[in-house]
């Protein structure tokens, strides 16, 4: 089963509740309020995001965490990077050479093609579109579909 863990989820709740103000400038324990979340996970959550540049810390009486650029260029694959690392669906999609039957192995081929896949629907992804109203759309993943299915036939 594909799944995030649960700081990267965490990560993702901190931050689009960061995202509905942009502008503003918030305290841990404020996020941890807003967002319900345990304040000790927030700060951690914020200060692994402050390390990967994906928020930025002020200082001083109104200090706090900001988002380092604006929700739309924020991608949710850089999000899930930052807080679980490489993404993969199998080890040696995620890092060549962890895997012994690499070299042998008949189904390896198909599952980087899946991962390239799911990392690029996840590019196409932003935290804008993670707070905007709605049902999510499925057009984000037709650029995903089209560069696998071609990288799939190119040499």
């Amino acid at each position: 089963m594909l799944r995030i863990s649960k700081l990267a989820d965490y990560g993702t709740i901190v931050l689009t509740a960061m995202a509905r103000e942009p502008a503003w400038t918030f305290s841990a324990a404020e996020l941890a309020l807003r967002t319900g979340l345990p304040a000790p996970s927030v700060s951690k959550i914020l200060k692994i995001l402050l390390r990967q540049g994906i928020v930025v810390s002020l200082r001083g009486a109104n200090g706090g965490y900001r988002l380092a650029r604006s929700p739309a260029e924020i991608s949710t694959v850089q999000i899930l990077n930052a807080l679980d690392g490489p993404l993969g669906v199998t080890e040696c999609s995620a890092s060549p050479g962890l895997c012994k039957r690499e070299a042998h192995c008949g189904t390896r081929a198909h599952w980087h093609m899946i991962n390239r896949v799911v990392l690029q629907a996840l590019e196409h992804i932003t935290l804008q579109q993670m707070i905007d109203p709605g049902r999510p759309r499925l057009d984000v993943l037709r650029p995903a579909w089209r560069a696998a299915r071609s990288a799939e036939v190119s040499p």
